[in-house]
């Protein structure tokens, strides 16, 4: 059985790295006592998956790893079970089976994901930026310069916002995610600010990851949905 695990990060769990919630997840999923699947050789591990790292000092409410069971296991007993492991900060919010297969994968399915940010006390621009914000979003070319390991490059990062608005007191963004197009929210406001004449402040955002989505339609017309989406329930 292939399991589609959503789960929440917040508070003082944002400072943990990817790699530490990562084993935080292998051990909470021994003391669930749930039938994980191991690979084979001399060195076994759990057959999971995160879809999408999350950068340290981000929230979010909508992060997604796969795990392989041996047997099936109703979908609201894996919740309960890991819920009764979690520490303060992280919970888990679903659980949903998904067909197995190389194409389902979690990390190969991300396509985009929303945020909110917002900017930490005194460090917002001084100019009147809320009101702008829709001018950006309308821009037909947002040009950056993007370091690879190699080199430098400009890259129009336009294509790659797909909706950017002022949005119950803060900046709601939603980005291109996949990894050949992956655009980070700080990039975008760090742009957005020197758009407006600013030069950004250091560490001046606060970003919670909302939710991660995979796209179902092409190119030319997107159709976004949520990860949990494309698997079901079981009794």
């Amino acid at each position: 059985m292939k399991v589609r695990i959503k789960f929440s990060k917040e508070g003082p769990m944002k400072f943990v790295g990817h790699l530490d919630t990562m084993r935080y997840f292998q051990k909470a999923l021994r003391r669930a006592e749930l039938p994980v699947a191991f690979s084979g050789g001399y060195s076994p591990h759990m057959i999971m998956s995160f879809a999408a790292p999350l950068g340290v000092g981000t929230t979010s409410l909508g992060e997604y790893f796969d795990l392989e069971l041996t047997e099936t296991v109703p979908t609201a007993a894996i919740e309960e079970k890991l819920n009764s492991t979690m520490v303060e900060g992280i919970r888990v919010l679903s659980a949903r089976a998904v067909e197995d297969g190389k194409t389902s994968k979690a990390m190969a399915l991300v396509a985009a994901a929303d945020y909110f940010v917002e900017f930490r006390e005194g460090k917002a621009p001084e100019a009147a930026w809320k009101e702008r914000i829709s001018e950006f979003a309308a821009l037909p070319s947002i040009t950056v310069m993007k370091k690879t390991k190699r080199s430098e490059k400009e890259v129009d990062i336009r294509p790659y916002i797909y909706q950017m608005e002022w949005k119950e007191k803060k900046v709601f963004l939603k980005l291109a995610s996949a990894s050949a197009n992956y655009t980070k929210p700080e990039l975008v406001m760090d742009t957005f600010q020197r758009w407006l004449g600013c030069e950004p402040k250091p560490f001046c955002y606060q970003v919670q990851r909302l939710e991660v989505y995979a796209d179902t339609g092409n190119e030319e017309e997107h159709r976004f949905v949520p990860l949990e989406a494309l698997g079901e329930k079981i009794e």
